[in-house]
């Protein structure tokens, strides 16, 4: 039997250990998923070390970028995103480095398409917002990350006037903010300056609404949870594992 598993950190919660198991059962396989929960990404050797007969495996927060340094090999576009969520073990024990997550991202959204301008706010800097960023390019998207602090590159909650909200017409959460069992958290933008022009779109999936979702929709936007995403980023692992 070959075994699945998921790598992260508190996924108790997580969606891929019942999508793919349900899909193993569904499609009588004769394969496992485990969730490989740990405290710290020095662990890792020791799963594989301890689980010979694994032969993929997914990556979730908060080490898509930490699990780089032991791999041996990542594909072209992970590399160029910078984060791995999917990780191929071949026949010869060789571990490979993919991306899934842009992947799952850019299809979801294509169905949400045009919106009236390509301007879009990342919330977040972590991993999971390098994929949306890469998907956002090949979309034509130009792009701006908010997080607390401002950087070089980034504007925090505080720099959000009315004006700026206006300008950008798709506003992502990459930010775990909102997640069960926390669901009154959300990212403190201002909400009262959404329009029906908007699109919120939130990688959180459980809830299926978050409270950011739910201030979008009470302000007239429209808004998308993250569970197509992980469905669509999932079958394209699967694809990968196989191939």
């Amino acid at each position: 039997m070959s075994k699945f598993g998921l790598i992260g950190k508190n996924i108790s919660y997580s969606f891929s250990k019942k999508y793919f198991s349900e899909k193993f059962q569904k499609e009588k396989l004769p394969h496992s998923y485990e969730n490989f929960d740990i405290a710290q990404i020095d662990y890792f050797p020791q799963i594989l070390s301890e689980n010979t007969n694994i032969k993929g495996l997914n990556v979730t927060i908060p080490y898509k970028e930490k699990i780089i340094q032991y791999l041996d090999g990542v594909d072209e576009i992970a590399k160029k995103i910078g984060a791995v969520n999917t990780i191929k073990i071949t026949e010869t024990r060789k571990l490979i480095g993919y991306n899934t997550d842009y992947f799952g991202f850019q299809k979801s959204l294509e169905e949400f398409l045009p919106l009236q301008k390509k301007t879009a706010f990342i919330l977040g800097t972590g991993g999971a917002s390098k994929a949306i960023a890469f998907a956002l390019e090949n979309l034509g998207f130009s792009f701006t990350y908010v997080s607390r602090n401002a950087g070089s590159e980034s504007l925090a909650y505080s720099d959000l006037s009315k004006n700026i909200i206006e300008n950008n017409l798709l506003i992502i959460n990459c930010t775990p903010l909102g997640t069960f069992p926390k669901i009154e958290e959300f990212p403190p933008i201002p909400y009262q300056f959404l329009t029906e022009n908007h699109l919120l779109f939130d990688l959180v999936y459980n809830p299926s609404e978050t409270a950011f979702l739910k201030k979008g929709k009470e302000n007239g936007a429209r808004t998308s949870n993250g569970l197509k995403m992980l469905q669509l980023q999932a079958e394209k692992a699967w694809e990968i594992w196989n191939s």
